[in-house]
Order: structure tokens, then sequence, then C-alpha cells
């Protein structure tokens, strides 16, 4: 018999405090309990959501940041309960910590499947891209047949790549994009199935590319960050 594997998302989350706030503020209209009392621990909701993705997920930044998610939830539940005193305010450069950390890894990572990649055959210049748009604009096409992937960066600029005439051979390619109060647009191929592993931060990452055969063995892996920015795919 198949199992079903079932993953914590926001949306459960979020169904999850609805539900319970439903719960406690009936019981307290009927007189069994004071909400308020309880109320103080809703903290560990950020405890187990980020408990969750350090468990689910497989990419090292995701579980970073579900890391920061538990133990901020744990701070605000040991304030609550007047063990500690905490502010979260006072932990907020964290996210800096968290945030580098989480793009110097990607950034590894991303090479060491490059360089894996480059020993399956002649490294070629034209397979990988490598942008950076920084107060400006960066343009950019590629019509290599065997495209690898690479990297662009927009600080406070915009980067347009075009990637319509490549085509990927074997695999996968891999784009690490940074986006940092500037865009970046990218076009692929139509038979190119685009899978997004980005962390929009006050920002977004958007696929609007035609969906591609399910079947298709052509896999454009999009990573990286969007911090007041933009990231969009598109055929």
């Amino acid at each position: 018999m198949a199992t079903r594997n079932y993953r914590l998302s926001v949306q459960i989350v979020l169904g999850l405090i609805v539900i319970l706030l439903g719960i406690m503020f009936t019981l307290e209209n009927l007189g069994f309990i004071y909400a308020r009392d309880f109320l103080k621990f809703w903290p560990i909701l950020l405890v187990v959501y980020g408990v969750s993705r350090i468990v689910q997920c497989q990419d090292f930044s995701r579980k970073m940041w579900g890391a920061f998610w538990a133990l901020i939830g744990t701070l605000l539940v040991l304030d609550n309960i007047e063990l500690i005193s905490f502010s979260i305010w006072d932990l907020w450069p964290l996210i800096l910590v968290v945030l580098g950390l989480s793009m110097i890894w990607g950034k590894s990572r991303h090479h060491r499947v490059m360089d894996g990649g480059a020993t399956m055959g002649a490294a070629d210049p034209s397979s990988t891209l490598n942008g950076l748009a920084l107060l400006g604009g960066f343009k950019h096409a590629n019509s290599s047949q065997d495209f690898r992937g690479g990297e662009a960066t927009a600080i406070m600029g915009g980067c347009e790549i075009d990637l319509r005439k490549a085509s990927i051979t074997e695999g996968e390619a891999t784009l690490h994009l940074v986006a940092v109060m500037g865009g970046i647009e990218i076009w692929v191929p139509e038979d190119w199935k685009v899978i997004l592993r980005g962390v929009p931060l006050l920002g977004g990452f958007e696929d609007k590319t035609h969906s591609a055969a399910s079947e298709s063995n052509k896999h454009l892996v999009v990573t990286g960050y969007a911090i007041m920015g933009s990231v969009e795919i598109k055929n």
C-alpha cells in the first residue's frame, strides 16, 4: 500500500493557529478557561515550524532558516513565562548572519555542482554564465548547446539573460541568482522545466514560463535570494 508523506507548510501552521484560537476562545466563552493564560505559549508554533524545516528540508540554507525560527520561538516562550528577559529586536542582526551563511553555502554548493559537471567532459566557457549588475544593467544571451548554469547578481541594477537558443544536454543546469533592490529576468526555451528553490526576502521569485512536459529531461534549477528585489523566469 502506497504511503503519503505530509509536509508541515506555512499554510498548515496558519491553519493550526486559527483552529487553536477558535478552540480557546470557545472554551473561554463557555467559562472553562481564560484564553490569555494560554496565548503566551503561541511562539511554540514557531518552534514546531522551525524544527519541521530542519527535518524536512534538504537544502542547508532552508535548514538555517528553520533553526533561526526555532530559536526565536524558544526565546519568546521563555520570555513570556518570565524565565528570561528578551526582545526580538535584540537579535535582528542574526538575520544578517543567517542570510550570509546561507548565501555562502549556496554559492559553494553551486560551485561544487558546476565543478562536478565539468569533470564529465571538456569545459566550454560558453556553457556557463557569470553576470553582475551594480547600479546599472547587464544583458547577456547564451546559445550554448551544453548549458550547465552559472550565477548572476543584481544590486540596485538589472540583469537580462536570454537562454532561449541554449540547450541542456543531460542532467540539470543550476542558476544561482541574487537580487538586492534590483531585478533579474531570465528567458528560457519552452521545453525546459524550471525548478524554483529561491528564497524571497521582501522580494519575489516568480516562474512565468509555460508548463513544460512532465517527461522533459531539461531541468533548470534556480536558487538564490531576492532581497527587496525580484527574479522572473519567462519563455
